[in-house]
């Protein structure tokens, strides 16, 4: 999520191209964002959105699902996720999406994508399945393309796009047909935020980390830094945690290295040396914390894009749960951490929430001064069983049984036999939650009307410093095209 960190951008200097539009004009544009026609749209379309069968974009769970988000300490909740089971009525398809927003319209630009992007895909779906081209001249296209689509996908990943098509044959046709879908659909978006009249991308955009699957078949599109992470069994069959995605941040050298071509720059600030951020040639604005987004245009000419990192995993009996979280979440735990808490939760409706209680408190040890960031978690469970626990739940629950009887039968204090285990863990962490009375649900997100129950923190007063932001909003003091 993004912060306003400089007032000073709001007051255009004399001569600026922003100073010439003069008072009434700042007006006019605030009326724009903000008018009761606009939101009363808004509403009507989120409404109809969400009478759709099997499509869930608030906090509560699924028969295979969970989901949670919650408002962070810098404002507005920029957060937003989606569960569309069967999705668009395909039979044994789900859609699963994380959605971060940063800048000042983050979170319009959020929900606009969570709600346009996945109509998108399947209509790019529909059409690359009934095309007479074969899934190798579908490949073929995807980096063959016009001169428009030539500035959306950058040098680096035309040449894996051409890699890829080394291993054409070897890949199964419906990730050849899901991979050139998700780039179409992508594109689309991003055009479509260009000139969408309601919604002002120049200095805002978000992260997008989504995936279909379809039986066996786990396609994940990622553009940013939130992550996607596969709860699995290794070979002596313990739980570990493998991660589906790249973080693309500015500082990975392929990221780094197309910003630059591009006459950005990228460079982390003295204070937070381990952030690096994306800058104007010209200008140190806006400081982005990620190499790919939607929206963001005030970078697009300068090494930004919004083109996925397409992947593809054939799903065995050993996945059983993949997690989608906003770096809100990944910033304080790690995998491993994250996989144990959805293993240690005493229900799979409970998951997501677990998670982002978990995070909420370590985000108050590792980052005192900091304030805490919102955070969006989706838990898809891979198996059909929703009458129990996750398999990694139940047999570590039938562990404990055993060991305990053991325990019993030799006369040893129970209280003591049994170590640490993950659920120990993870319930003690939710108790100290509840007894600090830190942690109390309401409803806080006025896009879903009401229907997204946030959970709000009681104030902290060391809280008072803002840092590891994603966007430090220093406006470029220019309008687009002028």
């Amino acid at each position: 999520m993004g912060s306003c960190l400089s007032a000073e951008s709001r007051s255009p200097l004399p001569g600026s191209p922003s100073a010439s539009l003069g008072v009434r004009k700042r007006k006019n544009s605030k009326k724009r964002f903000g008018s009761s026609r606009s939101s009363s749209f808004e509403y009507r379309k989120d409404d109809h959105l969400s009478k759709i069968p099997g499509r869930l974009f608030y906090n509560g769970a699924t028969e295979l699902a969970s989901l949670f988000t919650q408002q962070g300490k810098k404002g507005t909740n920029q957060d937003a996720m989606i569960v569309w089971e069967n999705f668009c009525s395909r039979n044994d398809t789900i859609f699963c999406g994380v959605f971060d927003g940063h800048g000042p319209y983050g979170h319009m630009v959020a929900k606009r994508v969570r709600d346009s992007l996945p109509q998108k895909l399947n209509a790019q779906w529909e059409v690359n399945t009934k095309s007479e081209d074969s899934p190798r001249e579908i490949s073929l296209n995807s980096s063959s393309l016009n001169s428009e689509d030539a500035s959306f996908i950058s040098a680096d990943d035309e040449s894996r796009v051409s890699a890829d098509l080394e291993e054409t044959d070897k890949e199964p046709e419906i990730f050849q047909i899901l991979k050139y879908s998700f780039l179409k659909a992508f594109r689309m978006m991003d055009r479509e935020l260009r000139v969408h009249t309601n919604v002002d991308c120049f200095c805002s955009g978000t992260t997008a980390v989504t995936l279909i699957k379809q039986g066996h078949d786990l396609i994940v599109g990622n553009v940013g830094d939130s992550r996607a992470v596969l709860g699995t069994r290794d070979k002596n069959n313990g739980l570990v945690a493998e991660q589906l995605t790249v973080d693309l941040k500015p500082n990975l050298p392929a990221e780094a290295e197309r910003i630059k071509k591009c006459r950005g720059r990228v460079f982390a600030l003295r204070d937070e040396p381990d952030v690096a951020r994306v800058w104007l040639p010209n200008t140190d604005s806006p400081g982005l914390a990620m190499a790919r987004a939607f929206g963001d245009f005030c970078l697009k000419d300068f090494g930004l894009i919004a083109v996925p990192d397409v992947s593809y995993r054939r799903l065995t009996n050993k996945d059983e749960f993949v997690v989608l979280a906003t770096d809100g979440i990944w910033d304080v735990l790690s995998n491993k951490e994250v996989v144990e808490i959805v293993a240690g939760a005493s229900s799979r409706s409970t998951a997501a929430k677990d998670i982002v209680q978990t995070a909420v408190l370590a985000w108050k040890m590792k980052y005192p001064t900091s304030k805490i960031d919102d955070c969006a978690v989706i838990c898809l469970f891979l198996d059909s069983d929703s009458d129990n626990l996750s398999s990694a739940y139940a047999t570590q629950e039938k562990e404990q049984k055993a060991s305990a009887a053991q325990v019993q039968g030799s006369g040893i204090d129970r209280e003591h036999a049994n170590g640490p285990t993950t659920l120990g863990r993870s319930a003690t962490v939710r108790n100290e939650a509840n007894d600090e009375g830190a942690i109390q649900e309401t409803s806080n997100d006025e896009g879903e009307d009401g229907t997204e129950d946030d959970m709000v923190l009681d104030d902290y007063s060391a809280l008072e410093g803002v840092t590891r932001v994603n966007t430090l909003l220093n406006l470029p003091r220019y309008k687009p095209g002028k």
